[in-house]
């Protein structure tokens, strides 16, 4: 089993300066994850989303409020988390078995080093392709490549930005479908971002939807709902709570709904 950590983001604000103008992002963020949970981000784009999953691994810092993994503050990049994002970011040069050994703990040497990343690559189904370079991949590969690199890290807390976005319809539904197996197989607690709402409702235990408030400063984003899904993953997609949530949730994004005059 993995490691699992709980993550918590106790009131996280984000403002950015450019061209001497300042532009508040995140306002006033509160979000617990519980060890081993999964947690979905959802919300329009711009609205915050992947700044908060930077702030979680360490990648950025907040302008105020503070963010834990496990009950330590989180101060530069975070041992603890690993990041997977919409692109693989691969390493070209490399084969694949040594873009995924590139992502094992310090220390782990060897025989253990390669049996880890043998390991991580069966349970992506990439084993056959271990001495394969990344132009030789497609799409899917190369993302299951990116997620076993950040499996083998061991991490506590497993950060996703849009990481199947870039993949056709049905090539997304197979990751999605993996990420569920590895997740309930291995443990690890998973931060979610998203912009579809069908993702978001098969995968995660919480839905937290980001916007901007009606007393938040120039549209800066907070949490607007937090949306428990009910029932054991995996779920059936075809589920009519599901649609039902699903409704509601695209209501909540203004989708579907007339616009206010």
């Amino acid at each position: 089993m993995q490691e699992q950590a709980g993550l918590e983001l106790s009131g996280v604000g984000k403002v950015f300066t450019a061209d001497g103008r300042r532009r508040t992002v995140l306002t006033g963020i509160d979000l617990t994850v519980a060890p081993g949970e999964v947690v979905a981000l959802l919300g329009p784009s711009g609205c915050g989303k992947s700044t908060v999953l930077r702030l979680a691994g360490g990648l950025d810092t907040p302008t105020s409020g503070t963010v834990s993994v496990d009950g330590r503050p989180v101060r530069g990049i975070e041992p603890r988390c690993a990041v997977v994002f919409q692109e693989p970011r691969l390493l070209p040069w490399r084969t694949l078995h040594c873009n995924v050994a590139y992502g094992l703990p310090r220390g782990v040497t060897g025989v253990k080093a390669r049996q880890e990343v043998e390991r991580w690559l069966t349970v992506v189904g990439l084993s056959a392709f271990a001495q394969h370079r990344p132009r030789q991949l497609s799409g899917g590969m190369a993302q299951r490549a990116a997620l076993a690199r950040a499996l083998a890290r061991r991490p506590g807390v497993l950060l996703l930005d849009e990481p199947f976005a870039a993949l056709d319809a049905l090539t997304r539904l197979r990751m999605q479908d993996l990420l569920a197996d590895v997740q309930r197989a291995a443990g690890t607690t998973v931060l979610l971002v998203t912009h579809d709402v069908d993702e978001a409702l098969h995968l995660a235990d919480r839905i937290v939807l980001l916007g901007a408030g009606d007393s938040t400063p120039d549209g800066a984003a907070t949490i607007r709902l937090v949306l428990p899904i009910p029932g054991v993953r995996p779920r059936d997609r075809g589920d009519a709570t599901l649609a039902e949530l699903r409704a509601g949730l695209l209501a909540e994004l203004g989708v579907g709904t007339p616009a206010h005059s």
